[in-house]
């Protein structure tokens, strides 16, 4: 008897195999019902749905023996992983200096092998189907056919019970998520911006019963009153977004053109101050999460249109797909951000420190948005400034 070989990419097959969740799991009639079949067609006593484990050679569904493991070392499933033919038959393992000596060979009579990988998308050999008879037999071309398409069937079964899984797994977090956010947006909206927008009100009925019985300094108060309302509300807002944004990503795949992003951004946006925005030469079919990345372009375009001191401002925009992801950059002519800063400007609540252009101090809440979304996408965002001349971001996605 000679032992099966290890794969050369063993850690990586195992890590696939198990990425499933099957190992150790109760017998499943969906399978079941495809080893009897298999059994039926190909007239042999017994059939297995295998998956082979580091040391073992678990049995998903067993039809005809009534254990549900045997040891990788003895297995003939783990010289079938290694056989990249469709098919891997022994026909008389009596024969065959590799299985002569097996103990399933001289306590079984298993004689008979044949085996197909179940190969998931990656390529990793997971198990097989198989089938053994304990007397030397062939299989007829019709019996070989039907064989890998059941083994194909398996592969379903098993992307598809992995997909249900992740998707059972993500469906609870969105819920336990979403009832979090329900009742912070609830006690926000009630408890605080009601409020502030009746402090808004109040200044404004304020200044126009007794403004003329106020001096400056008296107006000046009612204006910062209103003005930090305003400021406090928009700080709400920009920290539900950021608490959203997991909902945001979650959202799915849509196919749109990126200039029509872009250009509904920027319409989104009403700017009413001089600015030129470039946009990409190349207008790209993207295949992406547009909500979030609208999501991203306004926090963005808007540090671009906020944080800048120039006369005119200028933003120039590039869009790429590159090897199943789209590459973004965004440069501004603004301010800049000082060398210290930039390591924290992504951190919740951290501010670079700079007034925008309105004399307004950031709430740090934008930017913080921005790289938890981009990396909910599968992707990084990186930056670079010079104070004085100006600002870029630069990120990518995975393509959806």
């Amino acid at each position: 008897m000679i032992k099966p070989a290890l794969p050369i990419d063993e850690e990586q097959r195992l890590a696939a195999v198990y990425s499933y969740n099957l190992l150790d799991t109760l017998p499943e009639k969906d399978f079941d019902n495809i080893t009897q079949l298999t059994a039926s067609i190909c007239d042999v006593p017994i059939s297995l749905v295998t998956l082979m484990d580091a040391d073992r050679n678990f049995l998903k569904s067993h039809y005809g023996v009534n254990f549900s493991e045997t040891p990788r070392d003895i297995s003939f499933c783990g010289h079938a992983i290694l056989d990249e033919s469709n098919i891997f038959i022994i026909e008389d393992a009596r024969k065959d200096p590799r299985f002569k000596d097996n103990p399933f060979v001289k306590d079984m009579q298993a004689v008979f092998y044949a085996g197909v990988r179940l190969v998931n998308a990656d390529g990793y050999p997971l198990g097989t189907l198989c089938i053994f008879d304990t007397k030397p037999r062939t299989l007829s071309t019709a019996q070989k056919k039907a064989l890998a398409a059941l083994a194909y069937q398996v592969i379903n079964l098993f992307e598809s019970k992995k997909r249900n899984r992740i998707l059972l797994a993500v469906q609870q977090e969105l819920k336990e998520r979403n009832e979090e956010l329900k009742n912070f947006a609830g006690i926000v909206s009630h408890d605080m911006k009601m409020p502030l927008a009746n402090m808004i009100i109040t200044s404004d009925m304020l200044r126009s019963k007794y403004g003329r019985f106020l001096d400056k300094e008296g107006n000046e108060y009612l204006d910062y009153i209103k003005q930090s309302s305003f400021t406090l509300s928009e700080y709400i807002t920009g920290l539900l977004e950021h608490y959203e944004s997991d909902n945001t990503a979650s959202q799915t795949v849509e196919i749109f053109d990126s200039h029509d992003l872009l250009e509904d951004i920027i319409e989104l946006m009403n700017i009413n101050i001089d600015c030129e925005i470039n946009l990409p030469d190349q207008n790209i079919e993207m295949h992406a999460n547009k909500a979030a990345l609208e999501q991203i372009f306004l926090n963005l375009v808007g540090n671009s249109l906020k944080y800048n001191d120039k006369e005119k401002i200028k933003i120039d925009i590039d869009c790429s797909e590159e090897k199943g992801f789209y590459h973004f950059k965004i440069a501004d002519n603004g301010m800049g951000i000082p060398k210290d800063k930039m390591e924290h400007v992504f951190n919740l609540f951290t501010t670079s420190g700079t007034l925008d252009r309105n004399g307004k101090k950031g709430n740090g809440i934008g930017l913080s948005t921005v790289k938890k979304l981009i990396n909910k996408l599968d992707g990084e965002v990186e930056i670079s400034s010079e104070v004085g001349k100006g600002t870029t971001f630069q990120f990518y996605i995975k393509k959806g």
